[in-house]
């Protein structure tokens, strides 16, 4: 039913959505301060900031251990707080780890520009201390916090920063190329979209956003065979997401599969009714013909 595709895909697209819509800012901050929330989580004292725990991460100096938990935990209580803790903390000799709170607390506050800011001069703070994975992570946020601003073409900058510190391979440089795919989306550069969204599940390959955002982009410039293939390892990885299951109906739909269109339509309503994805499908699924008896 040709006459129907103009009508259908229209309303929604993850990424678009990830990265623009605004009612998604408070998980776009949570992404923005991640490695800020890990670091609260598993505050460990060091005897450098550069010996690499077993887990990857970067362990926090002893002098800096207990004030950088204290001021992340303010800012998780009240972001203004943890503003303020930070900025005493930074005139005392806190380092990069002070204005990394700070920009934890203005994210926790939406307040996307003084974030933006906060990371990159922590990040820049760092690199001059020697710190380049501690950099690199902080650039990194700068990006995030930029995306969750609406400004793409400065995430696209920041994440370039912190890929050229260098992060080690695995989970945590995926996620950076995941990320600067969507912001190379977002400023229109598809084909270096691809090859950051490659790295990725190359790097993350359990991670089902990856998948999804790939299947997104394969539909979204006709690699249709892509499409289907890497829809289905984000079913296959999240089968209860709406947005992976709206996705499973578009490019059904788009190859010719009306049944299974039908059916990931109405996984994607059952699933959230109420979201974005949800109410995508439901409109969708509204456009398609009554199925016959």
């Amino acid at each position: 039913m040709p006459f129907l595709l103009p009508l259908l895909l229209q309303t929604y697209d993850p990424e678009i959505e990830a990265v623009m819509n605004r009612s998604r800012k408070e998980k776009q901050a949570e992404r923005a301060a991640r490695a800020s929330a890990a670091s609260a989580a598993a505050v460990a004292p060091a005897g450098s900031a550069s010996a690499a725990r077993e887990d990857g991460r970067i362990p926090v100096p002893e002098k800096f251990a207990v004030p950088f938990q204290q001021c992340l935990d303010a800012a998780i209580e009240a972001p203004q707080a943890g503003i303020a803790f930070a900025e005493k903390w930074r005139i005392d000799g806190g380092s990069f780890y002070a204005r990394h709170c700070m920009g934890f607390a203005y994210a926790r506050a939406e307040r996307w520009t003084p974030a933006i800011i906060a990371f990159e001069q922590a990040a820049e703070e760092a690199e001059r201390g020697g710190e380049m994975a501690q950099s690199a992570r902080l650039w990194a946020q700068a990006g995030n916090a930029a995306l969750a601003g609406g400004d793409a073409a400065k995430a696209r900058s920041d994440f370039d920063a912190a890929l050229a510190r260098g992060l080690p391979d695995g989970l945590e440089k995926g996620e950076v190329h995941l990320d600067r795919a969507r912001a190379l989306v977002a400023v229109g550069d598809t084909g270096a979209a691809r090859d950051s969204l490659d790295v990725a599940l190359a790097q993350a390959p359990s991670d089902p956003l990856g998948w999804l955002l790939s299947a997104t982009l394969a539909r979204r410039t006709g690699e249709m065979s892509l499409a289907q293939a890497h829809i289905a390892r984000a079913v296959q990885l999240a089968p209860d997401d709406a947005a992976v299951a709206l996705e499973e109906g578009n490019i059904a739909m788009l190859t010719g599969h009306e049944d299974i269109a039908r059916a990931a339509w109405q996984r994607a309503v059952k699933l959230a009714a109420d979201s974005a994805a949800g109410k995508a499908a439901a409109d969708d699924l509204s456009r398609l013909p009554t199925p016959a008896r």
